[in-house]
């Protein structure tokens, strides 16, 4: 079985300021460079043929590069305890538009949509119960901003889940275009 989803990476400098930001939080378990992005659609396990069918389907989606920049952070939280750190990414039309696209082609394939609303960010950092300091690294980092950057391709990942913490590998790149 093959664990995929979709997702675009920022580019190394913007990886590069959500790494310097990320800290001052215990019990905090902070992404690494090769897990930053922004995911698009969880599509979970799926055997060998399916896997295969998705990175066909996913190289017919077709739409134009994308420009965002970092906006603010923030946590979601599970019955009022934190359970990750994020960092914004704006404006949303445009990744909404490739969401939408990408969700369509995963339909067609006979997947379920995505039930979810949509909400494009950076996962920073995941957070274990008993974790402290969220609200002072969200004060601390409410401010954190980029000049706008293109996305220009997205890709399918498959993620490996260790003991410690998940790792993900690009199997297909798609370019965005006009």
């Amino acid at each position: 079985m093959h664990r995929l989803f979709v997702g675009l990476r920022p580019p190394a400098h913007i990886r590069a300021q959500l790494l310097a930001a990320m800290g001052g939080v215990a019990g905090a378990r902070w992404q690494d460079e090769d897990q930053l992005h922004i995911t698009l659609r969880f599509i979970g396990e799926v055997d060998l043929p399916l896997a295969e069918d998705i990175a066909l389907a996913l190289g017919q989606v077709a739409h134009p590069p994308i420009d965002v920049a970092l906006s603010g952070v923030g946590q979601f939280d599970t019955r009022g305890r934190p359970h990750a750190l994020w960092a914004g990414v704006r404006p949303h039309d445009g990744l909404a538009s490739l969401h939408r696209k990408v969700d369509q082609a995963l339909i067609r394939l006979g997947l379920e949509p995505e039930r979810r609303a949509y909400f494009p960010h950076v996962t920073l950092a995941r957070i274990r119960a008993g974790a402290t300091a969220t609200e002072r690294f969200l004060e601390a980092h409410a401010g954190l901003a980029s000049a706008p950057f293109t996305l220009d391709h997205f890709l399918l990942f498959e993620s490996h889940l260790g003991h410690e913490r998940a790792s993900y590998e690009a199997v297909e790149r798609y370019r965005l275009a006009l």
